[in-house]
């Protein structure tokens, strides 16, 4: 089996909402497509609160719901993931700026993108919006944006990488 064409990495806060739901999602995506083995999907949180802790139950509920599976377990972002993942695809403006003062040169700060900015018609610079502290209508926007979003992800890799 060959390595991967691309390494996606999702990033939030804490790893435990909305970076592992876009992982889900686009897990998903990818097995629905095909195109798990051309893929590798991770995901991660700027801060180290949640490490080694699964995805919050209210996501993973959520999630199942609609047939994605989030299984992993949360870790903390570090300046080497640059050289793990071709893209670093992050919740909002606050991890963008925390993600990219991580960055060790210009080259890998390129590799840093807001999600929404791969959702068509999303506004310049839309964010994720955070579900952990509201109720559950939050998981369920943040589940309909990572679909819209990770669909248009999915174009972007499949002309970037030609998959």
């Amino acid at each position: 089996m060959s390595a991967p064409a691309v390494r996606v990495c999702f990033v939030c806060l804490g790893n435990i909402c909305r970076s592992p739901t876009a992982e889900g999602v686009m897990r998903h995506l990818l097995a629905r497509a095909r195109l798990s083995d051309r893929v590798h999907v991770e995901s991660a949180g700027t801060g180290g609160w949640h490490v080694g802790e699964p995805a919050d139950r209210r996501s993973v509920a959520h999630a199942k719901r609609r047939g994605v599976v989030l299984d992993r377990r949360a870790q903390q972002l570090t300046a080497n993931y640059f050289a793990r993942f071709d893209l670093l695809v992050v919740a909002d403006a606050q991890n963008l700026a925390n993600v990219r003062r991580l960055a060790p040169s210009d080259a890998e700060r390129a590799k840093v993108r807001l999600l929404r900015s791969f959702e068509p018609g999303a506004a310049l610079g839309a964010e994720v919006p955070d579900p952990y502290t509201g109720g559950p209508d939050g998981f369920e926007e943040v589940l309909d944006i990572c679909e819209r979003a990770c669909d248009g992800l999915l174009a972007h890799l499949r002309t970037t990488y030609s998959l």
